[in-house]
């Protein structure tokens, strides 16, 4: 009997949840953040208060989600999550505020998305744990303060200069960078990954997995779940050779480059004589917006090497010529 789509969707997010760590043990990696978040939220603990508030910033993929489920699995409490996207008008912050029990940990993600309105309103929130509605309008209108249940915030972003200083002035309880993982660190956690997945998957092949990761864990993982549905269809037993094939098929290269990626590259020398372009003329001649470039291919491209960003614009390296073989 097939399943239904919510079924699907169920099992969808039910995997991703038990390859998500939830502890300190597992979470590998960040180890600079993750001592002095131990630090702060043991403190917490023996006070009997709640750590203060926290924003983590780097890279998508790179563990900020997942610190959050740790910190609030730490705390025994429930996480709460949104995005700055999400909370649109002041109403829906307040909506979510209201609904907040004592100890809970509120997760938003993206926080440099949200409004300014929506950020004034935060906070007194997290200063004085309250909050303050503006009923009516005019001469008659009149502030209401409502007092809110004891919580954390934990905050994330990918564009920590887009955080205004106020906001980032409010997280008292520090602000994290997190960098991208080492080989090593990437190897360690698909190799839980697999164990969870009952995936069989011989070191060499992990080690294959890991090179092709670009530094993170999500990017990590789902080459792992997109293998394992190649093995199973092709139903080989994994080896190098059967991992170089999947590849060729995803379009990933050896250095973990996409057909996008690759496309960038080949614009930027055949187009453009390896520059140096602007990115405006760069992302016009491949279809996408500048922050595309900026955000999804760039930071990868730059630190392998391949890219240099210069003041007169986007530059390809000698290694983009010999990668390309151009």
């Amino acid at each position: 009997m097939s399943s239904t789509p919510e079924e699907k969707k169920d099992i969808r997010v039910d995997l991703d949840a038990t390859l998500r760590p939830d502890n300190w043990k597992e979470y590998v990696g960040q180890e600079h953040a993750k001592e002095n978040l131990k630090i702060s939220i043991e403190a917490a603990k023996n006070r009997g208060e709640l750590p203060e508030h926290l924003l983590f910033y780097g890279p998508p993929g790179v563990g900020k989600t997942t610190l959050a489920h740790v910190i609030a699995h730490e705390l025994q409490a429930p996480v709460r999550v949104t995005s700055g996207v999400a909370v649109e008008r002041a109403a829906d912050l307040a909506a979510i505020l209201t609904n907040l029990e004592p100890g809970d940990v509120l997760f938003i993600d993206e926080i440099h998305q949200l409004s300014k309105k929506v950020e004034e309103l935060l906070y007194p929130a997290l200063e004085a744990g309250r909050l303050d509605i503006i009923l009516g309008k005019g001469p008659s209108a009149r502030t209401v303060q409502l007092d809110l249940p004891p919580f954390a915030l934990v905050g994330a972003t990918t564009r920590i200069a887009q955080v205004s200083s106020p906001l980032r002035s409010r997280f008292g309880g520090g602000v994290h960078q997190l960098d991208l993982y080492t080989d090593e660190e990437i190897q360690t956690i698909i190799s839980r990954s697999a164990k969870l997945l009952k995936f069989d998957v011989p070191e060499d092949v992990l080690k294959l997995i890991a090179h092709r990761s670009r530094s993170t864990p999500r990017t990590a993982n789902f080459l792992l779940k997109r293998f394992r549905d190649y093995v199973s269809v092709q139903d080989k037993k994994p080896d190098p050779k059967l991992f170089a094939d999947a590849c060729t098929l995803f379009g990933i290269d050896e250095m973990g480059l996409t057909k996008d990626d690759r496309r960038y590259l080949k614009v930027l020398i055949e187009t453009f004589r390896g520059g140096p372009v602007g990115s405006k003329t760069l992302a016009t001649a491949l279809g996408e917006e500048v922050t595309t470039l900026e955000d999804l291919y760039e930071p990868y491209l730059i630190r392998l090497g391949f890219v240099e960003r210069t003041t007169r614009g986007r530059t390809a390296t000698k290694k983009a010529y010999e990668h390309l073989d151009l």
